[in-house]
């Protein structure tokens, strides 16, 4: 096996990602960054399968005799969001950018592929799993459902992403939860709108609206036990009124977090009782649709160990460290520790602007060490 040169691997993995930022697409549209990934990986000398979940690619290296295989995953996704910055490889997609570094993430995933190919150093099967539309929490699912374990089975899996703020070269990740639940909803107020000269004559609905609004608040405040963790956030008010025109509509949107689907449940039944009570207090009807689009993302106790084993192998000891708390972002992931255990960790993309802001970007400097620790992962999973 050849080793690879590592300061050429990085400046290929640079490339790459730089390519791919340029071309961002939307889930489920990402055709041609699953091309791109394809031709990368049949060139590295692995089996590929396009079109797994839609638009999903998966790389198989098989080394040595062994019998277990494990899985990496990358998300490859963007976001519709205008890119705001100036730098020569900005979105050439008005519209879409990587402002969450799916595509550093996917040059990570390749950067592993070429190095593991090129120098081995286990015994058995690696899958390479490059998912779509993980932004919007389908991605996974559509994986799933295609038939990803029964036609490229693997036993455990594991994943990363990249973390502004937290220095880089730096790790983290914990066992248990770490990533909360998604849930959606839409609030429906139906009244009868009027002149804005004479509210007594109709069933208006902003004055409800914005009371249901505040009552919303108190489902984590006082209906929550202190020790569970939730989050109720209405993100949005929109209603049929105009200047002198009083609604007789009124929708409220919204997102909740939470870590058991004991709480989910708990906020949704105490949502739908305090819309249907508001609205009787104000004369009008209220609708309640309430949707779960993230599950929990749980770590396998004994698999965050290895992972914190291997980075501690490419990384300094005293830059990859247990995370205090869990975080009450989501992420697709985790549907498939709903089915295998395994592992994900934050690695550090240094002092960037936020994920899902204009001015994002993925530092290039951490490429490197997440090639690195993807393949030391597999070393120490599949040791030969």
């Amino acid at each position: 096996m050849a080793e690879l040169d590592q300061q050429e691997l990085h400046r290929e993995m640079t490339a790459w990602r730089r390519d791919l930022h340029a071309h961002p697409e939307f889930g489920f549209e990402e055709k041609r960054t699953a091309a791109f990934v394809a031709e990368k990986l049949r060139a590295f000398g692995l089996e590929v399968a396009e079109g797994v979940g839609g638009t999903g690619v998966v790389g198989t290296l098989t080394r040595g005799s062994g019998n277990r295989a494990i899985a990496l995953r990358a998300d490859m996704d963007a976001l519709r969001i205008a890119e705001q910055g100036t730098q020569a490889w900005r979105s050439q997609t008005p519209g879409t950018m990587h402002a969450c570094g799916h595509d550093g993430h996917t040059s990570m995933l390749l950067g592993a592929a070429k190095l593991l190919a090129s120098e081995g150093g286990f015994d058995g099967t690696v899958r390479f799993i490059f998912q779509p539309a993980e932004e919007w929490g389908r991605g996974a699912l559509a994986m799933l459902d295609y038939g990803l374990l029964e036609r490229f089975p693997f036993e455990e899996i594991f994943g990363l992403h990249n973390m502004p703020d937290l220095p880089i070269g730096h790790f983290e990740t914990r066992s248990g939860p770490v990533m909360s639940a998604e849930d959606n909803f839409e609030i429906l107020l139906k009244g009868l709108g009027g002149h804005a000269a004479r509210p007594h004559a109709g069933q208006e609905t902003l004055v409800a609206a914005c009371a249901l609004v505040v009552n919303l608040q108190t489902i984590v405040s006082r209906r929550l036990s202190p020790a569970d963790i939730g989050v109720v956030s209405v993100t949005e008010l929109v209603t049929d009124g105009i200047r002198n025109a009083l609604p007789g509509l009124a929708r409220i949107l919204g997102d909740c977090r939470s870590f058991r689907p004991e709480v989910s449940a708990a906020i949704e039944k105490e949502m739908r009782r305090i819309a249907e009570g508001t609205a009787q207090a104000y004369n009008v009807a209220a609708e309640v649709a309430y949707t779960r689009e993230f599950v929990p993302l749980i770590n396998d106790v004994g698999l965050v160990d290895e992972a914190l084993a291997a980075a501690r192998t490419v990384l300094a000891d005293d830059a990859v460290r247990v995370a205090a708390e869990p975080m009450t972002a989501s992420e697709d992931f985790a549907r498939f520790l709903a089915h295998v255990p395994g592992c994900f960790v934050f690695m550090g993309n240094g002092g960037t602007a936020p994920l899902h802001n204009p001015a994002y970007d993925f530092n290039d400097e951490g490429l490197l060490h997440g090639a690195r620790y993807h393949a030391a992962l597999v070393r120490r999973r599949l040791g030969d």
